[in-house]
């Protein structure tokens, strides 16, 4: 069974324009050409595509998307390589999460300060944003 990439599109959920790009990106191989020069696709860049798609959703980019589909075309298992990339996924999430976390944190303290703050008293830069100065730093020793 051959698809047309129309075709192959609306089976997969997948447009054509995203099929062309990934397919110059080496993630498909390049199609058998008609006499008309029209792709002519097999039934195995359907699976190939829903792959890519659900790598994707998990997070990976299309660099390791890559490298998974360069694995398994010499037939090897590429299940390692995934557990491996799906951890370093994992502990980006993490680490974002934990920075995400941070700015959240002070975004709350600069929005009290910013309820406290007089539009009429700021002055240079706005002192919502400025540091705080401790207590230490604000009493002068005589």
């Amino acid at each position: 069974m051959s698809l047309r990439i129309g075709e192959l599109a609306a089976q997969s959920g997948v447009t054509a324009k995203t099929i062309r790009f990934w397919e110059a990106e080496g993630l498909l191989a390049d199609p058998v050409r008609t006499p008309s020069g029209y792709r002519d696709y097999d039934i195995d860049a359907l699976e190939r595509l829903s792959f890519i798609r659900h790598a994707q959703s998990a997070g990976l980019t299309l660099a390791e998307i890559r490298q998974v589909l360069a694995i398994s075309d010499t037939g090897q298992p590429a299940c390692a390589h995934v557990t491996d990339l799906i951890h370093q996924r994992l502990a980006d999430v993490d680490r974002r999460l934990r920075e995400l976390e941070e700015t959240r944190s002070l975004l709350d303290l600069l929005a009290k300060r910013a309820v406290d703050q007089d539009p009429a008293g700021c002055d240079g830069y706005c002192a919502i944003l400025q540091p705080q100065k401790s207590i230490n730093e604000s009493s002068t020793v005589a």
